[in-house]
């Protein structure tokens, strides 16, 4: 993943990616490049969301009903 790289500017370019190859007018060679930039920019927000999901904590109240945060569990609703 690009250092300079966000969450928010590899999903700009996917979506400039699927506006192009929707388009259907790119040579082929051009459609898998564009096709594999698409599948990286995919990987790095898999592994932003990853990363993010990891520090999410989940509010709850202790027994005296102050909040407490708790690790979040993967597999909770």
């Amino acid at each position: 993943m690009k250092e300079d790289l966000t969450f928010e500017k590899a999903m700009a370019r996917l979506e400039e990616i699927v506006k192009l190859l929707e388009r259907g007018d790119a040579p082929l060679d051009t459609s898998l490049k564009l096709f594999e930039e698409g599948t990286m920019l995919i990987r790095s927000c898999g592994e932003y969301l990853d990363k993010a999901e990891q520090k999410v904590v989940k509010l709850m109240k202790s027994e005296t009903g102050e909040p407490v945060e708790l690790p979040f569990e993967a597999g909770e609703n």
